[in-house]
């Protein structure tokens, strides 16, 4: 059965207590709104700084660094292939798979929250 995934959101991690600092730094480096995300407190948006990307704060409880989102209309297959590929699954949350790639640069799988005509327009299809 065939599958869709794309690059979603490229999302710069942040200490927790940093976050807040880090949020406006970046909405005033890129000269875009850093915008809350209602119900999932660690984000702040970035709006309009990426075309077809979204761009976001996270806060977390880590080390700074940047990871990126691959959302897909199939989670659990979307994960499959990319182990086959060589990353190695380090974490769930909610609906979302978190890997380590290759490299050890971090990824998640999450499940489609583009509008449809972006999914589709940008996605690849997967066997």
């Amino acid at each position: 059965m065939t599958h869709r995934s794309r690059l979603s959101t490229i999302l710069i991690d942040a200490p927790t207590g940093e976050a807040p600092a880090a949020a406006s730094f970046w909405s005033q480096a890129l000269g875009v709104p850093a915008d809350p995300v209602p119900g999932e407190e660690q984000f702040t948006s970035l709006p309009g700084a990426l075309p077809d990307l979204v761009l976001a704060v996270q806060a977390v409880d880590d080390r700074p660094r940047y990871h990126v989102d691959i959302e897909t209309d199939d989670v659990e297959a979307e994960t499959r292939r990319l182990i086959g590929l060589g990353a190695v699954e380090t974490g769930r949350w909610l609906e979302c798979r978190t890997l380590s790639a290759p490299g050890g640069h971090v990824l998640c799988v999450i499940p489609c929250h583009s509008d449809p005509e972006t999914f589709r327009r940008l996605s690849r299809e997967w066997d």
